[in-house]
């Protein structure tokens, strides 16, 4: 597969440099198509980018926060990651889990432990986990990852279960894509981390993810192998960030045109310092908090059925703001370390990366929820197979919001029930009234059938 067709490098520098300045007469029609819903084009993407006038971005962002809601309505989608092995075999200069790093101690959790950490996971509240592993597995490889995704799916308590899994380890071959399928997965996700080719090399000193093409041709091996929900992101502050967001775009393109279908999330990670890491600490191109909110609405125009994902790197000063951008996936209550979960004070196992929100989940849902948004631990598209090609025709047009409204309201009306605090209990039926007061006849009889069936006891009822 020739790569540089998927990543054209010449193309975006000459997008760049030829789009240097604010042009607002450009920048307001702009604006105007990014309300058709239908995306925005590279050269739209770049004549964004230079936007600096106050005026403007608050244009910008106010477009971004329109978009979002006519796809997504109001709501906030809840994981946290489950970490299960800092084993790896890579050198990634930004990355405490790097082979060379003697600063950390390794572990692979066994499937004993995975339960242990799904159970307290579950007893937060939590429905939807993203499994997360370094890039090398125990003496029985890649079977160890799906025993432990088998392990996640089996461990209930009381309280309840984890209901979907999104993956993200090692890009695999298509044998292995296949079996991750069979797995029962929700989204793959994996990110590029630059798609700069000469920084790539400059960032990725040893293993396996030093080859460039085997990463970016990995989510074409997993479509190719039936798994058609996908997510893919960068690590910004590696190389300069108008790059990225074009190559990012790029990339978005060629899968919408080969396989009819782009990606299901794009995360938006910041390099935060990691244990043994100089560059995370003093990153090449760090970026700005207002070229940070810039990216999240440029994506959200340019994408804008896809959902992004702000991870806890972030501050909760920062994660508030990024919500008014576009911002339709949150982490929260997130440990980076194998076993985090039970053994919070473990210095010796350090998370892959720093930590910038460490409130608990309810601390995150009260927040969320006085501000006016709606938690959702919706996982009902997954397993009513509204994925690829039926997701996208449902999120392109802004007509997944009337499945997402009423199954958001239930899944938070079974977290306010079961798990909340007194505080955040009334604060979220406040909220559950104020939404159905918005809503339209059909749709608000459809979420109070669904309210009333979860308070009269019965769980997981969704449309």
């Amino acid at each position: 597969m020739n790569t540089q067709k998927i990543i054209d490098e010449q193309s975006i520098e000459r997008l760049i440099s030829s789009h240097a300045t604010e042009n607002a007469e450009q920048i307001n029609t702009i604006l105007k198509k990014a309300l058709l819903l239908k995306g925005l084009s590279s050269s739209d993407v770049a004549t964004l980018i230079p936007i600096q006038s106050p005026a403007l971005l608050d244009q910008l962002f106010q477009t971004a926060k329109q978009v979002k809601e006519m796809i997504y309505g109001n709501r906030i989608v809840l994981f946290a990651p489950l970490y299960i092995s800092n084993l790896c075999g890579n050198d990634c200069a930004y990355c405490a889990f790097r082979a060379t790093n003697q600063a950390i101690k390794r572990r692979a959790l066994s499937q004993q432990e995975i339960a242990e950490e799904v159970k307290l996971l579950i007893n937060q509240g939590h429905k939807r986990l993203l499994l997360v592993a370094g890039e090398s597995y125990p003496n029985d490889g890649f079977q160890y990852i799906l025993d432990a995704i088998e392990t996640v799916y089996q461990t209930k308590t009381d309280r309840g279960s984890i209901r979907r899994l999104n993956v993200n380890i090692a890009p695999l071959d298509r044998e292995n894509f296949h079996r991750l399928k069979q797995a029962n997965i929700g989204t793959y996700q994996l990110f590029q981390e630059t798609y700069h080719r000469e920084t790539y090399s400059k960032v990725h000193l040893g293993g396996k993810k030093r080859e460039y093409d085997w990463r970016l041709t990995a989510i074409d091996r997993a479509m190719l192998s039936g798994i058609d929900d996908i997510g893919v992101g960068v690590l910004f502050g590696l190389a300069d960030w108008r790059f990225e967001i074009l190559a990012l775009l790029q990339h978005t393109e060629y899968l919408n045109t080969k396989y009819g279908v782009g990606p299901h999330t794009i995360s938006i990670p910041r390099l935060e310092p990691a244990l043994g890491s100089e560059i995370a600490a003093s990153p090449p191109h760090p970026v700005s908090d207002v070229d940070f909110a810039k990216i999240i609405a440029i994506l959200r125009l340019a994408v804008p059925y896809t959902g992004i994902i702000l991870s806890t790197r972030e501050s909760p000063e920062t994660r508030r703001t990024a919500l008014a951008l576009g911002i339709s996936q949150i982490s929260a209550g997130s440990r980076t370390n194998p076993g985090g979960y039970s053994s919070e004070n473990d210095q010796e196992l350090a998370g892959q990366f720093a930590l910038g929100d460490h409130r608990s989940l309810d601390e995150v849902i009260y927040d969320i929820a006085s501000m006016g948004y709606l938690p959702s631990f919706c996982t009902a598209c997954y397993r009513l197979g509204r994925t690829g090609h039926d997701f996208m025709d449902l999120a392109k047009p802004g007509e997944i919001k009337h499945f997402c409204s009423p199954n958001a309201l239930a899944t938070f009306e079974e977290y306010l029930l079961d798990f909340a605090s007194p505080k955040t209990r009334e604060a979220g039926e406040q909220l559950i009234q104020q939404e159905l007061e918005k809503m339209g006849t059909k749709a608000q009889s459809l979420a109070i059938e669904l309210l009333e069936r979860i308070k009269a006891g019965q769980r997981d009822v969704f449309v």
